[in-house]
Formats: structure tokens, C-alpha cells, sequence
């Protein structure tokens, strides 16, 4: 397997809770989700680097990059808009005109047309910011896509985030202090310098999110100093900002469909599409650990049967099969990773099958290289339980990003002054 390099997380649905210093007057919260089947292989990074956050810093040249496939493959309308967010993901109070430069909505006009691939795409990009739509201000964001094609259809958003460098955060992942989860957890502490800015009230004015690999949806956010010394502010709480270790992700490498990569049992190439079937995989809940080299649940898009990576990259039906001896009734089970933005999605859920004593679940995925885990979901909703097929083990390597925000008294947004990633091994 061709090494892949890791960078900054992916981010990656927000918890309930809300800060307590911010407006709770508009209980809308936005996250990363796509609301039409047929829009997939949604990637949003800092240009050039493909497996990064979209975050970005507020003076810098640096841009966002937006790809998507449309699987109707036609050329249809869409529009694109820009909103502040508080820091936690809800509307702030800001106007458009207070934080957007130039439109507050535009066209995404760049789209071009699959070619010499058996599923017919349209593959959409669109860079931030531009000569259309920039952004005066730092904290969060969200992006919101529309078909306007017949009516304003929401088919997705994306979060992105723009930091000011008045923080400096530092950090570092050690094992839990409750002595029942050194084994299976990882906790967090973490600093921010705040050299020559006055902050007269830090427990109310400044707070922190802390992600794992991307992931809001057991995101800690809302965290405000234990207390501070100086210029620096402690986060240093015990066995409050702890996470599952987890394991190393589940690959799938479908870069070629001309052979088998690792764990493909076979490659079916049908007139109107490609059909991959993956090899059989257990239950890993009390696996012993093992070390692979993974992307922390990322995807990228690649091929390596043609030259351009967006256009000739084809898409595969691809069956998974996972090995249980118990048929949950109470609960579902789904493919779940980046690609699947970390929800469970309707068409990523499996269904048991007694034939083969477990559960098999066919995906549609466009070339690549893709990381995933099982999940384990009530079936009258609730959170993802990925320990019950994956388990957790504490030297599981992962990235842990770190935000601190900054609203000091009488001010209107929350400010986004520093972000940190670090890693479990280092």
C-alpha cells in the first residue's frame, strides 16, 4: 500500500451544548451534511492539501478548495452563500455586509464532465475566497450549496473556519487520570498564550473546542479556562476532556480497477458500472491492538487507470461484509468515516443476512482511498457506538484539533484567535 501523508484534520453533527456567553435566541445549528443521494464525494481543504481542515487564516493568501460530484450528470444550477457562525455553530449576530466583502451569493460556474467512465458524473469545484465572495472577519462559517436549477433546493453545507493568530495553543494527549479508562481513552491538556492581549474576564470571555479527527459530532466545545496565570490560560482539566481511542481505521484502497488491491476479493467490470467486493472483516471489539498507517477516517479521491484525477476517476458498487454473531435488533449498523461526513447515512446502512452470519452493506464510492469504521446505531436514533465492532485501545493513534475563540465583553461574534493540532503520538 502507497503511503499516504496525514495532515491537519478534516472537519467532521455538533453537540447540543451552547456556550453560555452566547445568544441562544436562534436554537438553528449548522453541521457538515449533504441532503441529496445524489450528490457525493463532497471535499472541502486548503488548496493543495487535500487530507487538511478547511481552516484557513484571516490575512493569508490561502484559499479553500470545494469538489463535488453530481451522479445525475447533468449540468444543473447552483448557487453558493456564506454565513458567520458563533462558535457554537449557530448564527451570530453579525450582518452579511459586517463580515462578506463584495456578493452575498454567487454561481458556482466551474463544472466540468466525466469522461471514459462507466457512471456518468458532473464534478463541480469552486475556490474561497474570490473576486466574487471574501470574508472581513475570523471565527466560523458555514457554506451553504443550492440547486436553483428549478427551485432553491438546499443539497448540502460545509463548515470552515477563519483564525487570527493572537493565541498561541499548545497541547498535549495523555492517559486519563480515572484509572477504569487508561486502557481504552486518551484525555487532553491543553495552554493558550495570550501575549499582549488584555483579557480582563477569561472565564467569560474566552473558551475552547476540542475535535478528534475531524469529528463534531463528540466534539467538547464550550470549554473556558480552568484558570490562568499570566499571559497563559490552563485547560488542564481532569477527565473532562477525554475521548475512545479507538483503533486504527479500516482501508479500502480503490485506486485501481484494473487489479486487487489489498483486502478486495474480487473486481466485477459490468457494462454500466464496476462492482468491488471486499473480503470478508471481523469483529475487532476485542481485537488486540495492531498498528496500521491510516488517514484518521479521511478519504482521498484518486486514480491510478487514468491521468485526471477528478473527471476519469470512475465510481464503484462496493460491498462490504462484516462478520457477527449477533443480528441486533434494537439497533442498525452502517459504513461510517469522513466520506460519510460521520453520520449514518441511509445508503451506507447494512443489513444482517444469516447466510453468511453477518451484516453486508453496498456503497457507492468513487476511486480512492478511504478509511472507515462500523458503527452501531438505535434504531429510534441516538449516538454512533463504535466501540461495540471496533473496540478502544489507549496508543491508538489520532489528531486532536484545538480551538480557542475570544468574545470579549460588549462585543458581537466570537472571534476564532488560535488553533493547534497535535497528535496522540507524539
Amino acid at each position: 500500500m502507497i503511503q499516504l501523508f496525514r495532515y491537519a484534520i478534516g472537519v467532521l453533527v455538533l453537540s447540543s451544548c451552547t456556550l453560555g456567553n452566547l445568544s441562544a435566541q436562534n436554537s438553528q445549528v449548522f453541521s457538515d451534511e449533504v441532503f441529496a443521494d445524489y450528490i457525493r464525494s463532497v471535499k472541502f481543504h486548503v488548496e493543495g492539501i487535500p487530507l487538511s481542515a478547511p481552516l484557513i487564516d484571516l490575512n493569508s493568501n490561502t484559499r479553500l478548495v470545494l469538489t463535488f460530484d453530481d451522479l445525475q450528470g447533468d449540468g444543473k444550477d447552483y448557487k453558493y452563500s456564506i454565513h458567520h457562525c458563533n462558535a457554537d455553530w449557530t448564527p451570530s449576530n453579525l450582518a452579511e455586509m459586517e463580515y462578506l466583502v463584495s456578493f452575498q451569493e454567487e454561481y458556482i460556474n466551474d463544472y466540468e464532465f466525466s469522461f471514459n467512465t462507466r457512471t456518468n458524473f458532473t464534478n463541480y469545484l469552486l475556490a474561497l475566497p474570490n473576486r466574487d465572495i471574501g470574508w472581513t472577519k475570523s471565527g466560523n462559517y458555514i457554506l451553504k450549496v443550492f440547486d436553483v436549477t428549478d427551485d432553491r433546493f438546499l443539497v448540502f453545507t460545509r463548515r470552515f473556519m477563519v483564525v487570527e493568530t493572537g493565541f498561541k495553543v499548545m497541547g498535549r494527549v495523555i492517559n486519563p487520570r480515572d484509572v477504569s479508562l487508561t486502557q481504552t481513552h486518551q484525555e487532553i491538556d491543553f495552554f493558550v498564550g495570550h501575549k499582549g492581549i488584555d483579557i480582563r474576564n477569561p472565564q467569560t470571555e474566552v473558551y475552547a473546542s476540542v475535535l478528534q479527527n475531524g469529528r463534531w459530532d463528540n466534539a467538547i466545545i464550550g470549554l473556558p479556562p480552568r484558570f490562568s496565570r499570566g499571559e497563559e490560560l490552563n485547560f488542564d482539566y481532569q477527565n473532562r476532556v477525554v475521548f475512545p481511542a479507538g483503533k486504527e481505521f479500516r482501508f479500502l484502497d480503490i485506486r485501481t480497477l484494473n487489479s486487487k488491491a489489498e483486502k478486495i476479493e474480487r473486481i466485477d467490470r459490468l457494462v454500466t458500472h464496476f462492482e468491488v467486493r471486499v473480503r470478508p472483516e471481523p469483529d475487532r471489539e476485542t481485537a488486540p491492538y495492531l498498528f496500521e498507517q491510516d488517514i484518521n477516517g479521511k478519504f482521498v479521491i484518486q486514480t491510478f487507470d487514468a491521468q485526471d484525477q477528478d473527471l476519469a476517476a470512475d465510481y464503484a458498487d462496493v460491498f462490504f461484509q462484516l462478520k457477527s454473531s449477533v443480528n441486533f435488533s434494537d439497533h442498525d449498523v452502517y459504513i461510517i468515516g469522513g466520506f460519510t461526513d460521520w453520520l449514518p447515512m441511509p445508503w451506507a446502512k447494512m443489513a444482517y443476512n444469516p447466510a453468511v452470519s453477518g451484516y453486508v452493506g453496498k456503497v457507492r464510492m468513487k476511486q480512492g482511498f478511504y478509511n472507515y469504521a462500523y458503527g452501531l446505531v438505535p434504531s429510534n436514533g441516538g449516538p454512533v457506538d463504535y466501540a461495540e465492532f471496533e473496540g478502544n485501545w489507549y496508543e491508538t493513534e489520532n489528531d486532536y484539533l484545538i480551538l480557542a475563540y475570544y468574545r470579549p465583553f460588549g462585543e458581537r461574534y466570537d472571534r476564532l484567535m488560535g488553533a493547534a493540532v497535535i497528535n496522540s503520538n507524539d
